[in-house]
């Protein structure tokens, strides 16, 4: 007997301030026509997998509600003759999934930041990665971990989460703590890709995502004790379990930023935007209050007995053959009022 979740961490498509070059965390960036395309493609090609999702979370922030509302209506397409469409669950968007905020950074170049990390009196500072830290725990205890707990012999959920590229390494990273010591698989195909660490799997590309199937097996149930670490320790999740298979997840080497990582594929990379952040003054950026030495902080709620595999990294296969639409179009804003050349050939045809 097993209970298994299979998860999809998204990144959103393409928006205009990705293309203008400017920093965009609260700031709530639009779509392109590029962008629109790249989550039609998501959709259409979760769809092909015949992947039916059961339950479908975003940030509330347009570019990634947008882009899953997208993979929502391939969801809602009748499958093969089927004239009924299948249930598909709404998009349930929450705050605590958007992006980083980039304070007084916000709608700037990047080429900004250097100069007013500097320069600027009362600068409002980036929001550092301990506060989107408890946002990512928040999700993880309110929503995430519930699923795991609720999930029943043969009901197998289907959870996508559409975000942002900052916010989601650090819910991959927070995820990465309430995993079981040694839990964590790498399929080997993926193994040849050198990596420094599960931590630190790469960017997500626009409409790029992270794919993990999450099993566990009740027959192991009663020695699930011994996974379990000491309160105060942290889950060493540096390696995947050693078998014939899965020796290790690649040679270590240092991190290198690529214009696919943080802000995706127009963009510079989020570890070089948070490598800034934290070269600078430590005194611009709010932090919360540390907790009373008399306060007792408990461990993580670690999800004991579950094995992850991971199946994709920044998957994009989806995006195969397509091509930015010339004249500075794919460029533009999307505007759902202005109809595909698709929607006038079938009304011509109609005619």
């Amino acid at each position: 007997m097993a209970r298994s979740m299979r998860l999809f961490l998204i990144r959103h498509g393409e928006t205009v301030d990705n293309v203008a070059q400017l920093y965009a965390g609260s700031r709530d960036s639009a779509l392109t026509v590029h962008g629109y395309q790249q989550a039609t493609r998501l959709g259409q090609h979760f769809r092909s997998l015949d992947l039916t999702l059961t339950h479908l979370f975003s940030s509330h922030l347009q570019r990634a509600a947008k882009t899953a509302g997208l993979v929502r209506e391939a969801q809602l397409q009748p499958k093969g003759d089927a004239q009924s469409a299948r249930p598909v669950p709404e998009v349930n968007q929450l705050r605590i999934l958007m992006e980083q905020d980039f304070g007084d950074l916000e709608g700037r170049k990047w080429s900004e930041m250097q100069a007013e990390l500097q320069t600027k009196p009362g600068f409002v500072g980036v929001e550092t990665k301990e506060a989107m830290g408890l946002r990512a725990d928040a999700f993880l205890d309110e929503h995430l971990l519930l699923l795991l707990e609720e999930t029943a012999e043969g009901s197998d959920p289907v959870v996508a989460i559409v975000s942002h590229g900052i916010f989601l390494s650090t819910l991959w990273k927070r995820l990465l703590r309430r995993l079981p010591a040694r839990s964590i698989l790498l399929l080997p195909e993926l193994q040849s890709t050198a990596r420094p660490s599960l931590e630190h799997l790469g960017g997500w590309s626009n409409t790029g995502y992270l794919e993990l199937h999450m099993t566990r097996d009740e027959a192991v149930k009663s020695s699930i004790a011994d996974l379990v670490p000491s309160p105060t320790s942290k889950p060493d999740v540096s390696q995947p379990v050693k078998s014939k298979s899965h020796d290790n997840i690649g040679a270590v080497k240092a991190p290198q930023a690529t214009m696919q990582e943080g802000t995706g594929e127009a963009g510079v990379s989020a570890v070089t935007v948070r490598d800034a952040v934290d070269a600078r003054d430590t005194t611009l950026i709010a932090s919360a209050p540390p907790a009373p030495s008399n306060t007792r902080v408990p461990g993580p709620h670690i999800t004991c007995g579950w094995t992850t595999t991971i199946l994709t990294i920044n998957g994009k296969d989806h995006l195969k053959d397509l091509k930015r639409t010339g004249g500075g179009v794919g460029s533009s804003r999307h505007d759902a009022s202005q109809q595909g050349i698709e929607h006038f050939f079938k009304r011509r045809k109609l005619d």
